[in-house]
């Protein structure tokens, strides 16, 4: 199983050296990835999963964060979890992941997206909530498009997005692209997963729950004619519940992945708690 760390500039700021310090200490770690998390608008009232969320915390642009990580890093994979792939033009965006990815040596490998809870995040952008799953659909489409484009460009004609022999360079460096996982838990994002994605991401779900979302992930894999292992697993938790008795449960249910996140409010207590992860589940110790 391989494991990612999640930074959250709402829990730590979006201090430069503190956001260096936490993703050089998570690849001196041995964690595999550095996961960054986005919102974009955000405005008083908005709720998520009933929690009141403060509409001054900062929450910084997750790819501009990443490119910074990139330059104070060497090995660590960078990923976000989860970018509103709805409310970004798919044209524009293929070009900043590529970006990205080249200039940190095809290390842009974990796009994890999701469509956003929040109307009024969708609102502030001039997007119709309610067509945000069509919109990624037609986006995931769009930038494995583009990055596949060879000397002719390629066009586009959808519902929201229309082009005509557009090229977008530079490539990533990895065949294919940027791989793109979906994240939730509806029956929406299993199937975007199981048609659509590289990897799937739940979000919030565990135990019977998780298997039960499994079994229904696996389903709808074999019913798009792709193999299970085509969609790789990845799930989400805190630190703490990343015990050896944890990941026994999750490797029989077949997860490739998982990204914790450090629920601390001191930076210094987030590496420690970081480290003590690292020890529990047998990856390396920082020299």
């Amino acid at each position: 199983m391989k494991f990612g760390v999640a930074f959250h500039t709402a829990y730590f700021g979006a201090d430069p050296d503190a956001i260096a310090a936490y993703a050089q200490h998570a690849e001196a770690c041995g964690f595999e990835s550095f996961y960054m998390s986005e919102h974009i608008a955000m405005y008083k009232g908005a709720k998520l999963g009933g929690v009141a969320l403060d509409p001054t915390v900062a929450f910084a642009d997750p790819l501009e964060v990443l490119a910074f990580v990139a330059a104070r890093t060497e090995r660590i994979l960078l990923g976000t979890a989860i970018l509103q792939l709805p409310l970004h033009h798919p044209v524009m965006l293929a070009k900043r992941l590529a970006t990205i990815d080249v200039l940190s040596k095809g290390r842009m490998r974990l796009l994890t997206v999701g469509l956003g809870a929040l109307a009024g995040e969708s609102a502030a952008l001039s997007v119709d909530h309610a067509t945000r799953g069509r919109r990624a659909d037609e986006a995931i489409d769009i930038l494995r498009l583009l990055w596949a484009g060879g000397e002719n460009g390629v066009s586009f004609e959808g519902e929201f997005f229309s082009f005509s022999h557009a090229h977008s360079h530079p490539k990533p460096l990895r065949p294919g692209g940027v791989p793109i996982h979906v994240g939730g838990h509806s029956p929406a994002s299993v199937r975007r997963a199981a048609r659509r994605g590289d990897g799937w991401q739940p979000l919030g779900l565990w135990g019977d729950e998780l298997g039960e979302a499994l079994k229904r992930l696996h389903l709808e894999v074999e019913s798009a004619g792709r193999e299970r292992r085509a969609v790789e697993l990845t799930i989400s938790a805190l630190s703490t519940q990343a015990t050896p008795e944890t990941l026994d449960k999750l490797a029989v249910l077949g997860v490739d992945r998982l990204v914790v996140t450090c629920a601390q409010a001191d930076l210094a207590a987030a590496r420690d708690e970081m480290s003590a992860v690292a020890a529990r589940v047998g990856l390396s110790s920082p020299t």
